[in-house]
């Protein structure tokens, strides 16, 4: 029987998506609840196929979380709580039969492309290495796209021959684009080089931690 109050007998499955697509672009991911907001960052940032090349933050109740030197000049915004220092083993989740916690993790506040995270526990396999992702739906959009609008006027011209800006969007999308792809083995390769990469904490930051 899964004991809640031992972190090594759980995992925690998030089922994700990016709010405002249809149909949705979505992946389902396994995380060891050791996990820190930084490296759930880094998780999210290859499965979707995005480049870390804008600001995030994560959205968990009231709290704000994040890399704090990112708005350390904005006096009267939300406190940014440091991603390093929040696990998923720190969340309450709801005492019910099935209980799940939602979170929303923001991306390119210009494009402000959201992903609706369902977070629920379950237990752990054993001989199975984690973080993984066991399931996924269509190509996150390319960066710089515009965001949900910007991304509907892009694929009517990707798939036209036809439009005028058909060419134009093909090339510049590159020849790999497909928005109705996605590879399972290439995407937890990703995850894993990551993670090795970030060491547990972001891969890039603007300066040096104290």
């Amino acid at each position: 029987m899964l004991d809640p109050f031992d972190p090594d007998c759980f995992i925690v499955s998030a089922n994700v998506h990016i709010i405002g697509i249809e149909p949705r672009i979505s992946r389902v991911l396994e995380l060891p609840v050791k996990l820190n907001f930084a490296q759930l960052h880094e998780v999210l940032q290859v499965a979707f196929g995005w480049t870390d090349s804008h600001l995030h933050q994560f959205h968990v109740g009231g709290l704000t979380v994040g890399a704090p030197e990112f708005n350390e000049d904005d006096l009267y915004g939300p406190r940014t709580f440091e991603a390093t220092g929040v696990r998923l083993q720190d969340l309450a989740f709801p005492y019910e039969a099935d209980p799940t916690l939602t979170i929303i993790y923001e991306y390119d506040f210009g494009d402000c492309w959201r992903h609706q995270i369902c977070l629920r526990r379950q237990p752990r396999e054993n001989g199975t290495a984690y973080p993984r992702c066991v399931a996924g739906r269509r190509s996150g959009p390319p960066e710089d796209v515009g965001g949900y609008s910007g991304y509907a006027d892009f694929l009517e011209a990707w798939l036209d021959p036809a439009h005028e800006e058909h060419k134009a969007m093909r090339r510049w999308a590159g020849r790999k684009f497909d928005p109705e792809r996605f590879d399972l083995d290439a995407t937890n390769k990703a995850i894993a080089r990551a993670l090795r990469a970030s060491k547990g904490d972001y891969r890039f930051r603007r300066v040096p931690r104290s």
